[in-house]
């Protein structure tokens, strides 16, 4: 028996064997390409592509024709992951739960430019079965019934828009003040920003209009509750922490998304971000976090090799991957462009990883909260990123330590721009957020460096140092947009206490 006639009869073998075939089914799947233009077309992988090789651009071809035999392979291959989504246990499923959204993602890519209806509409169908059964929470609250919550999500983006999603919560309003403050009435942005929250007992409406009033001369902020998009059940985004940031990247009506924490710091106008190489040719962009504690953390770094089999480029310019450090990616900042259905699959599996099951068995076990979802999802899921080209620096205060080694030591993470400018740091305007007893302590950080040593502070509150590298000054320009950042969370600390 041919493999066509054998995947053409799965129902059989679902029967027979079950679960067990998963796997099977997935490997016979990635030979295809090789065996069959036309076949390899419908799965969804260019003529010639390697389905398992660096992610390739969205394709733009499609076949000419299709036929029932290849209709009926489609539905085949749907049926069987709908009726076997992945299930706990989960660590050991991240990979193959990856090869899925990137057969979906080129349906997606597929349907869009077929010249065939039957086809189009065929592919369409195959994704939305398999995301009800793989992805519960995107039953909209609002239309539960529905059986195309792919595509009605997808079409409640508005097309060729941008702009900025800041999740947040009363507990971090304060921070999410400061940031609309300065981006509205220091930096000048006019871009959209939209707050997203969990409920009115994670953002109550007193907190949202103190936001309101941030919006200077740009457009009006606007809110998402993102309880009203999806589905909690499964996901118990009120006490989810970080888990939240993924649902409001996906959620957000804003077809291209500047997903930033609420204690994110911009020394640039964000519109920069739009521009970068990095985005504009990958669509989708990421920035490392520093480079710590290498060889330290061998079971995440066995557990991300068992999943990913054939790392991308990025993956192996990667210090960490290469090397051996323990942390990629600083999540406080993320650009994605859910118009790209790469792109959007990456974003659904990084949505995934964040379910509460999911993060409570595996995620956020291994690794620290949110931050490494994103770049293993895209990946997994074949997508194209980059990170910026730095890993973590620092903007603080310089320091000559007990060995005479000049440095800047702060409690901030920061990041360049693709001219290697200061573009945004993490942790907030506070000199130190993380001490109890410096919450209304400001103070301009005038040095920075980058490409160097890190020295990490003992806990989380302790101020870390970055030696043996090159002691940059901040311009006048940037110190004068601190200044005035400060100088307004002075005035916001005020409306958002006194509330």
């Amino acid at each position: 028996m041919s493999i066509f006639a054998a995947l053409r009869s799965l129902r059989a073998i679902r029967i027979m064997i079950g679960a067990i075939a998963a796997m099977a089914i997935l490997s016979l799947l990635w030979l295809l390409p090789s065996t069959s233009s036309t076949t390899s077309k419908v799965l969804g992988f260019g003529q010639g592509q390697d389905p398992d090789a660096e992610a390739q651009p969205i394709i733009h071809h499609s076949p000419t024709s299709t036929s029932s035999d290849d209709l009926a392979f489609i539905t085949d291959i749907a049926n069987y992951f709908a009726d076997i989504p992945i299930q706990a246990p989960f660590k050991e499923k991240y990979g193959e739960l990856g090869h899925r959204n990137q057969i979906m993602g080129k349906w997606v890519s597929l349907a869009a430019t077929s010249p065939d209806p039957t086809t189009k509409t065929l592919l369409l169908d195959a994704v939305e079965r398999i995301s009800i059964s793989q992805y519960p929470f995107l039953r909209n609250p609002q239309n539960p019934s529905s059986q195309h919550p792919i595509t009605d999500l997808r079409a409640s983006f508005q097309p060729n828009s941008a702009g900025i999603v800041i999740p947040t919560s009363d507990k971090t309003l304060r921070y999410a003040a400061h940031l609309i403050g300065s981006l509205r009435s220091v930096l000048n942005s006019t871009l959209p920003i939209q707050v997203v929250y969990a409920g009115d007992d994670d953002l109550s409406p007193a907190s949202r209009a103190h936001l309101t009033t941030l919006s200077g001369s740009g457009p009006t902020i606007s809110f998402l509750n993102i309880l009203t998009i999806f589905d909690d059940e499964t996901l118990k985004l009120q006490t989810g922490g970080w888990a939240i940031k993924a649902f409001a990247a996906l959620g957000s009506h804003f077809e291209t998304v500047i997903l930033a924490d609420a204690d994110a710091v911009f020394l640039q106008p964000p519109e920069v971000l739009l521009e970068h190489p990095a985005f504009v040719n990958k669509g989708a962009l990421l920035f490392h976090d520093r480079l710590l504690w290498q060889h330290a953390f061998s079971a995440r770094h066995d557990w991300w090799k068992s999943q990913i089999k054939r790392p991308s480029a990025e993956m192996n310019a990667s210090l960490v991957w290469m090397e051996d450090y323990a942390e990629e990616a600083d999540s406080g900042l993320v650009v994605l462009n859910k118009a790209r259905p790469d792109t959007f699959m990456g974003l659904l599996h990084i949505c995934w990883q964040n379910t509460y099951d999911v993060r409570e068995e595996t995620t956020y076990k291994i690794t620290y909260g949110d931050k490494e979802s994103w770049w293993f999802g895209l990946e997994l899921s074949g997508a194209q990123y980059e990170f910026s080209k730095h890993y973590g620096g620092i903007v603080g205060w310089e320091n000559v330590d007990g060995e005479g080694r000049r440095g800047v030591c702060s409690f901030v993470i920061a990041h360049v721009d693709a001219k290697n400018r200061l573009l945004w740091y993490n942790g907030s305007l506070l000199k130190n957020k993380g001490q109890s007893d410096m919450q209304n302590v400001y103070e301009v950080p005038d040095k920075w460096m980058i490409d160097a040593e890190w020295v990490k502070g003992g806990r989380k509150q302790d101020h870390s140092c970055m030696i043996e590298g090159e002691v940059r000054s901040l311009t006048d320009e940037e110190i004068m947009v601190l200044e005035r950042e400060i100088s307004l969370a002075k005035t916001v600390d005020q409306l958002v206490m006194q509330g």
